[in-house]
């Protein structure tokens, strides 16, 4: 197939690589920095603009940042809706508002064609490995089409429900990572404090009820503080916004997704926000006054 692809960062590159393996060809936009090799060696058509992309596209496809740059490649000047031809699949695959997303598809099936949205859980690993977990939203036609393209992507792909429901599980997965980070800061911090050696209590603690990813994976970041991004602070951050400003829009509490984003934001201070979400644990030593390390 025809694919457009928007947006090759650290996630973005290796899932459009997975496409281009299996034979589709790809359309990109030029960006300020030179394309990747591997895309032009292999006949990926240079696009000036988003419109471009989609003019020459059975699918398009977008992994960008935040809400707004969906906004500005979906809609804006020169954007994927002034060059898509009717029955074009849009897959919006970035981590952005529930409620946004709603718009936007509106917008887009209003010209004829299908839209699913499919963010991802699995990080720089995950994309590398093809094993993303993908949580989508769409009707039953649009999400049947998009599944073989996703299935080169990831495993774990799960048809949610209509249209911005992918998201909603997204935010629903970054609420739960940062708990989960949090707790296990504060677990190894406490052990830490209280005398016991964090790197002993970890691995005690990985066969019984409390294991989880975030003890087997981000754990050990902590202990052996190698706080290099496979996910950002500053992404996180804005993913715990779009929990935030949801919850307020549906008047309810989230607390303790509240009391994470501080968490946060307390490392952002100390100029941490490109630090690997691991990096949570910092706040907590720097309250203890204690550090795993020591």
């Amino acid at each position: 197939m025809n694919i457009g692809f928007i947006g090759l960062g650290i996630m973005g590159r290796p899932m459009a690589g997975h496409l281009q393996a299996a034979g589709h060809r790809l359309g990109v936009v030029q960006h300020r920095t030179p394309l990747p090799q591997e895309f032009t060696k292999a006949g990926a058509k240079v696009c000036q603009t988003p419109r471009e992309v989609a003019e020459n596209a059975e699918v398009v496809i977008l992994m960008v940042p935040d809400t707004p740059d969906v906004e500005r490649v979906l809609l804006g000047t020169g954007g994927v809706a002034e060059g898509l031809k009717p029955g074009t699949l849009v897959i919006d695959m970035s981590s952005i508002d529930p409620i946004a997303t709603r718009a936007f598809a509106s917008r887009i099936l209003e010209l004829g064609c299908d839209y699913v949205d499919a963010p991802v859980s699995g990080g720089e690993v995950g994309a590398k490995n093809a094993a993303l977990t993908i949580m989508c939203g769409g009707s039953p036609e649009a999400f049947a089409k998009a599944l073989p393209l996703l299935e080169l992507m990831g495993k774990n792909i799960t048809h949610v429900g209509g249209v911005g429901d992918g998201q909603v599980a997204k935010v629903a997965n970054q609420i739960i990572v940062a708990l989960n980070i949090e707790a296990v800061s504060e677990a190894l911090v406490f052990a830490a404090k209280a005398g016991a050696d964090p790197a002993k209590v970890r691995e005690a603690l990985l066969g019984g009820f409390a294991s989880s990813r975030v003890l087997e994976v981000h754990a050990e970041r902590m202990i052996k503080r190698t706080f290099e991004p496979g996910f950002r602070i500053e992404l996180h951050q804005k993913d715990l916004n779009l929990a935030l400003s949801s919850a307020r829009s549906l008047g309810m509490a989230l607390p303790n997704t509240a009391m994470a984003q501080q968490l946060f934001s307390a490392c952002v201070a100390r100029g941490g926000k490109a630090w690997d979400h691991s990096g949570m644990v910092r706040a907590i030593e720097a309250l203890a006054e204690c550090e795993l390390a020591e």
